[in-house]
């Protein structure tokens, strides 16, 4: 093991073991966002309500020493109201920026498909530069700024659908589904008592395990994590693969062979390994490249999922030895 990892695979394992104390049941979904933090990308949460996608960002933000703020969008809901205005000081004779909840780490973009595209629109700048501009004034964001959106894939009424650019700047869509009997059941009992999962969070049972600043440390170290020629080669083939399948409309562009290039070194890191196997790559690429492959109709209309076209290509394609 490279001594220069040590101390990150410590710091995710512990990170991991503070979570579970809140997270009751969504270990993939944990790992997941644990990988969006470490490659300062972004990630869509889906889920029904109640299976604690807003918890979770909030449990990782005290976890790992950083801010977190949340939005929740509505069709009436103005870009201003998320990157924040300039307000006219009678006192001072001057404009003073009055900051938006975007000036924050971790941000919980809340039913970012209720708020109509101009609104959407008001993330682009900020997750793909995190800077945003008010007034021809541009302004620097967080560093670590990450943005976790929600969706309620059980409601289509009064909803505006992602457009495929800004679905493609979210690293992961992932899928979060309701928790097994014995984990419901474990939740249930911990209700009943001073226990609940809110209540131990905000009690401080959970101890964060970074500093603040202490992330883009972490981050350095994954350099040392190792990934074969082959591998790389086989995330490409995967990707590309995408883009000739007979029932696929729009594959996935190179920002995909990014986000799985990147995730599978994070996740090597999350599991505790110095290097990158094929199946990090397997594990990854449906939550990657799922969001971004659009169907022909005429094979949605036949009842095919983008799941299963994953699915099969996974299968055709060459696995490395």
């Amino acid at each position: 093991m490279n001594e220069k990892l040590e101390p990150t695979l410590a710091a995710l394992a512990a990170a991991r073991r503070e979570v579970a104390k809140v997270i009751i049941g969504q270990e993939a979904a944990v790992e997941l966002a644990l990988i969006t933090i470490l490659t300062r990308q972004h990630a869509l949460l889906e889920g029904v309500p109640g299976v604690a996608k807003t918890l979770l960002v909030r449990t990782l933000a005290h976890v790992l020493g950083a801010e977190s703020g949340r939005v929740q969008f509505t069709p009436d809901l103005m870009p201003a109201d998320i990157t924040g205005t300039n307000i006219f000081n009678l006192q001072t004779n001057q404009f003073t920026l009055v900051r938006g909840p975007v000036f924050t780490t971790f941000l919980l973009a809340d039913e970012i498909n209720r708020a109509p595209a101009k609104t959407q629109a008001a993330l682009l700048q900020a997750m793909q530069e995190r800077h945003v501009t008010i007034d021809r004034d541009t302004h620097a964001l967080d560093p670590d700024f990450t943005v976790f959106a929600t969706q309620n894939p059980a409601e289509s009424e009064g909803t505006y659908p992602l457009p495929e650019a800004q679905k493609d700047r979210f690293m992961f869509r992932v899928q979060m589904a309701c928790p097994a009997r014995d984990d419901e059941i474990s939740l249930a009992r911990r209700m009943l008592t001073n226990d609940a999962p809110e209540a131990a969070l905000a009690r401080g049972d959970v101890q964060p395990v970074l500093e603040r600043g202490q992330l883009a440390m972490l981050r350095a170290t994954l350099d040392s994590i190792t990934v074969r020629d082959e591998l790389m080669a086989y995330i490409v083939d995967l990707v590309r693969a995408t883009r000739t399948d007979e029932s696929v409309l729009v594959g996935a562009g190179p920002r995909a062979t990014q986000a799985l290039l990147l995730g599978g070194r994070a996740k090597a890191a999350v599991d505790g390994r110095d290097f990158v196997t094929p199946d990090d790559i397997r594990q990854l690429a449906t939550p990657v490249l799922a969001h971004r492959v659009v169907l022909r109709p005429e094979f949605e209309i036949e009842g095919l999922s983008v799941n299963e076209v994953l699915g099969r290509l996974l299968e055709q394609v060459a696995v490395p030895r």
